[in-house]
């Protein structure tokens, strides 16, 4: 009885955290399409910043779903992040251009090889997917 009580409240502290992810990240993106529209247009950031925001909420919707979360998925919002912070540093030095391009490169290595991984040594599921709905 104990337990269940305490993997109900494990699941309703989950659920609250991922719906204030998906309020927070949604109040982000419409103020940054507000931004572009009081400016009147719309940059290249700002177009990586939205997908930065869908991606995260792509995140939710699956973690939401299956109870896990596939670490490409942050990797990808990473490796944008990088691409976003080179786009709107004008002003960056050699060294940090150099590394910012390696943590890329590096992102992109770490995506390869879960990617491999997971086609390669396929793991039995122990776990069952959570059922929020």
């Amino acid at each position: 009885m104990r337990d269940k009580v305490a993997s109900a409240a494990l699941n309703m502290i989950e659920r609250g955290g991922l719906i204030i992810i998906l309020i927070a990240t949604l109040f982000a993106g419409f103020g940054e399409i507000r931004h572009m529209f009081t400016v009147g247009q719309a940059s290249v950031t700002d177009l990586l910043l939205l997908f930065m925001y869908l991606e995260i909420v792509s995140m939710v919707a699956v973690y939401w779903r299956a109870g896990k979360l596939p670490v490409r998925m942050p990797l990808y919002v990473a490796m944008v992040g990088l691409a976003r912070h080179l786009i709107v540093d004008q002003q960056i030095e050699a060294m940090e251009l150099l590394a910012t391009s390696f943590g890329i490169l590096l992102l992109a290595f770490a995506v390869l090889v879960v990617r491999y991984g997971h086609l390669k040594f396929p793991y039995e599921d122990k776990f069952e997917p959570r059922n929020f709905s």
